[in-house]
């Protein structure tokens, strides 16, 4: 039992209660409180990077106190090392489309685009450059720290986007209407 409330606990975003646990696990709940309490003294006792805590009338894994510092940098450094393609794709409509609004980013790419906008602008890459005059949407530019990532001096030293359309862009329009 203990294996498959570990199974279950690695892949909850939010504590889950013993009821639950109990009701998928097929087993009364109080052998799954005494299991779920165990596995937590056993984490403690044997010093992981983790503990399995009690929380907000749920049960749920966190990382160790003493360890948070290590794992805060590991994620920092790897959100600046790479970004999804969904990243990827929303920060050339924004590089080739500046100043843009979150609303014509999603026109562009054909999907909601807010999150991934906020994660660029919580990794320095773009910023807000004022609202649209007509619609008061926050409109987003890329920073000056996008530009040092990429070693280009301005905007004016990105790629040329013709070579990568296809010939009949036109057409492709048209028919997606």
């Amino acid at each position: 039992m203990k294996a498959a409330l570990e199974a279950i606990l690695i892949v909850v975003d939010e504590p889950v209660n013993a009821m639950t646990l109990a009701q998928v696990l097929e087993r009364p709940t109080h052998e799954v409180e005494t299991a779920l309490n165990e596995l937590a003294a056993e984490y403690f006792s044997h010093g992981r990077g983790f503990d399995l805590r009690e929380v907000a009338g749920g049960w749920r894994f966190y990382t160790r106190a003493d360890c948070a510092p290590l794992v805060e940098r590991f994620v920092r450094d790897g959100q600046q090392a790479r970004l999804t393609q969904a990243a990827l794709e929303t920060l050339a409509v924004v590089a080739y489309r500046q100043p843009v609004s979150r609303a014509r980013v999603a026109a562009v790419r054909g999907v909601n685009s807010d999150g991934v906008m906020r994660t660029l602008v919580a990794r320095g890459l773009v910023e807000e450059a004022g609202t649209d005059p007509e619609s008061q949407a926050v409109l987003y530019r890329t920073s000056s720290y996008f530009l040092e990532r990429l070693g280009l001096k301005s905007l004016d030293e990105l790629p040329e986007l013709a070579p990568f359309l296809p010939d009949d862009v036109e057409n492709l329009e048209e028919i997606s209407k």
